[in-house]
This record gives C-alpha cells, structure tokens and sequence, in this order.
C-alpha cells in the first residue's frame, strides 16, 4: 500500500463514523480521499506517477494505492475492513483477476467468479460506507463478438461476448448492471471507463498469461538473445487500438473529477490508430533490433479478430486531448514511440522512452523502478 501525500496518517478502525457516511452520501465532503484498488498494476502505477509528478493530485486530497498484498477483495470481510481504515470518499476500482487470451481460454469459470466477487464486494461495501463517486475499470472484451463497427457505449449487452474470455466479459458487464441499479435505487452516480489495450510501464511481461505487447516484447526479447524464429501465437490479422497507460490514467482523473453520468464511456484513441498484431510485432522487432524470421502460428487463436472502438462520446467532452501515439507518419518519415523495461541491475528496471527513426535510436527518458513480477534474467 501507498500513500499520498507521504505524510498523510493511517487512519484506525475506531476512527469511522457512520455520520461521516451520511455526509458523503449527501455530497457534504471536504478535499477527496481517493482509494484506488489493484493500485500496484499497470494503470494504477501510471495513475500514482500522474498524481505525484504531473500534479494530478490537489492540495488537501489523499490517495490510497491498493495492492493485493492489503487486502483479498473476494472476501467481503477484508474488503469491508480496508474501507473501514481508510474511509475513501472516492474509488477508483482496478483490482480483477486478469490474463492474456490462453489463460483466460483455460480459466472461464475462475475469471468469473473471483471477479465477480471482487465487483459486488468493492460496489457493495463504497455504497455502505457512503462513497461518493466509483469508476471502475472494463474492458472492450464486454462487447458482443457479433456486432456492427465501430462499437460505442450503447451496444454492451446487445449479444454474447466472444468465447474465448466470456466469463471476464460478462463479470465485467455486471458492474454496469450494479451501477445502473444503484443509482435507479439509492441515486448514486458510480460508473465505468472503457480502455482499448493498454501498454506502458509496470506491465505483466510473462509470455503465458500477459497481454499483447508485454509478450510480444517477451517473446522478441528472448528469440534476439537465443538466436532463434520470434513465434507469434495467431496469424497476425487480429486489429487492435492501443492507448498508453499514462494517458489512460489522465482520463481516469478526468473522469474522477468531471464526467458525472453513469452510463460508461470508451477511453481509446480513434478508429484510424488502429493496428494490426502484425503492426506491433513489426514495431517490437524493430525497437530489438531483430532481423530474424518471424513464424505465425496460425494453430493458435487471434482471439476476436476485431473490436474497434468509437471514441466519439469522449471526443464531444475532450475534443483537444493529445494521446501519446503508438505510431505516426508522413511519406518522410516513420516516428514512433514506446515503453520498454530494460534490466541494468539485479531486479532493478529502467522504463525507456525510445524515439525510433529509420537510421536513428534516441532515449528520451529514463525512470528507474522497482518490479518484482518479472525474471530476473528477463532483460539485459
């Protein structure tokens, strides 16, 4: 768990006052105190450096970064504990069992029970201690496989989600169900955000069960060092729209503090940024300096083939908001960006920030961390 500001005091159990409760409820709060679950993932890192180093956070506001080592949110009990401690006006739920294709190929039943668990318990107890405001996190896997392109807000639950990830699809679907609930019955106003797939620091880079970048950076890594065929699982044809996971979480703030509907909204780039899988594989062995054969093996799922988002309803709010670009270009020149960890010292992790021309390599930045979730032997 952090805290912030540092200095902000843990608050004990004999603290709480349920006529603290009535107070949120009525909108009576002073400076937020923000609970972020699954804080210690992608997005809830990237969440924590905009708070901390792009003065996202106000003067007066706390912000509380959950991981999973503070509490087991499939238990009702340790849930209603953590809120008991921390008395959060505010939350912004990211904590789900989470996977890549294959193992949520294998797991259907276990994605959706434990998240579905995690969802009621989190909804459940911000309504009991009086939060005033919830945004929770979905995913584009919600929407139905059969369906018309582009997809928007207002087609989630017009058809079954595609086979291969239905039991996370449809436990993700269900928060939109308890928020709609909860605002007819008690007139909350919790919601949800959309994110196309995300890419950034602090990602899951193992092979089996990481999403698409973080194992196709895996995958390229190991093949350049071991001098072997880069194997990419599905034929490379699936489209996908990527939108880096600090950008994300500026809108996460975004939504926090501004957009007040119920009715979720789509946080993506537009339908013109969209990639192929041979896209990004491209780009990653590029970024490598890889130059062997490249195998698709097309025995293996591309999963849904296509999801391309509309982000009309965030373009009407947020005409002019910048997203960071996965690739950009004219007939000169090619410019792209990426993120990628690169290991310098025992467990020690530098995130690059690399600009890649044709005939030139420029680091831009450098943020050191902390990351115990990967190999040590992963990178060089």
């Amino acid at each position: 768990m952090k805290i912030w500001p540092p200095s902000e005091p843990s608050l004990q159990e004999t603290d709480f006052n349920y006529s603290d409760t009535r107070e949120q409820m009525n909108g009576s709060v002073g400076p937020m105190r923000v609970l972020v679950t699954g804080g210690s993932g992608l997005v809830g890192r990237a969440i924590e450096r905009v708070v901390k180093e792009e003065s996202g956070g106000r003067e007066g506001e706390t912000w509380i970064f959950l991981s999973s080592k503070d509490a087991n949110l499939m238990s009702a009990e340790e849930t209603r504990a953590v809120f008991q401690k921390h008395r959060p006006t505010h939350v912004i739920h990211l904590a789900a069992m989470v996977g890549g294709l294959f193992r949520n190929m294998r797991q259907n039943l276990d994605f959706w029970r434990n998240n579905v668990h995690i969802n009621d318990n989190v909804l459940h107890t911000s309504q009991e201690f009086g939060v005033v405001k919830v945004v929770s996190c979905l995913s584009t896997c919600v929407f139905p496989d059969k369906t018309t392109y582009p997809i928007d807000e207002t087609v989630m639950h017009n058809g079954a989600p595609h086979e291969s990830n239905y039991g996370y699809a449809y436990a993700k679907r269900m928060i939109d169900v308890h928020n709609r609930a909860l605002f007819q019955q008690y007139g909350l106003k919790y919601t949800a955000v959309i994110p196309t797939n995300m890419f950034g620091p602090h990602d899951n880079y193992n092979i089996e069960d990481g999403h698409v970048m973080p194992g196709l950076i895996h995958k390229t890594y190991l093949a350049k060092k071991e001098g072997k065929p880069l194997q990419v699982w599905g034929s490379g044809r699936a489209l996908r729209q990527f939108i880096y996971s600090l950008d994300l979480a500026r809108l996460f703030l975004w939504v926090l503090r501004e957009y007040d509907e119920v009715e979720p909204i789509i946080l993506s780039v537009g339908e013109e940024d969209e990639l192929t899988v041979k896209d990004a594989v491209d780009a990653v062995a590029e970024a490598f300096g890889f130059e062997g054969e490249v195998i698709y093996d097309t025995s293996k799922s591309d999963g849904q083939i296509k999801k391309t988002a509309n982000n009309a309803k965030l373009r009407k709010y947020l005409p002019d908001f910048k997203f960071t670009p996965f690739k950009q270009g004219d007939q000169h020149k090619r410019f792209s960006i990426y993120v990628f960890p690169i290991l310098v010292k025992r467990r020690i992790l530098i995130d690059v920030f690399l600009f890649f021309q044709p005939s030139r390599r420029l680091v831009i930045g450098l943020q050191p961390i902390m990351t115990p979730s990967v190999n040590e032997d992963l990178f060089i």
